[in-house]
C-alpha cells in the first residue's frame, strides 16, 4: 500500500488478493508496472548518472510477482559523438529469478 499511495494508483489488482483472485483471475496481487519501471530506472541512474539521462522507456513483459527476485541489466548498444561528450544508447532488461524479462525497454545517456 505505500507504493500506492506514493503513486497514486489504488488498484485492488495490485494490493487486494480477493481482488486480484475474483476480478481478474490472478493467483495473488502482482506489482505496480511502474514500480518495476522505477527499480529499472535506478539501475540506470546510477550507472549512467540522473543528469545525463536523456531517454528512459520501458514496456512490461510480465507481471512481477511477490517474492520475485529481480535484476535490471543493460547492454551499450551504440555510442554517437554529441558535441564534447557522447551519446550512448543502452538496451535495458530486467529479468526475474527464474531469467524471463519482466522488463524490456532502452535508455539514452549523455556521457
Amino acid at each position: 500500500m505505500k507504493y500506492a499511495g506514493a503513486s497514486g494508483d489504488f488498484n485492488p489488482l495490485h494490493h487486494d488478493d480477493g481482488k486480484a483472485q475474483s476480478l481478474a483471475g490472478y493467483p495473488s496481487v502482482f506489482a505496480h508496472g511502474m514500480l518495476s519501471m522505477g527499480l529499472t530506472g535506478r539501475m540506470v541512474t546510477d550507472w549512467l548518472g540522473a543528469a545525463n539521462l536523456k531517454k528512459y522507456g520501458v514496456r512490461f513483459t510480465r507481471q512481477v510477482w511477490p517474492g520475485d527476485t529481480l535484476t535490471a541489466k543493460g547492454e551499450v548498444t551504440s555510442v554517437e559523438p554529441d558535441g564534447d561528450g557522447q551519446l550512448v544508447t543502452v538496451k535495458l532488461v530486467t529479468v526475474n529469478q527464474n531469467g524471463e524479462s519482466v522488463v524490456e525497454g532502452e535508455a539514452v545517456a549523455r556521457v
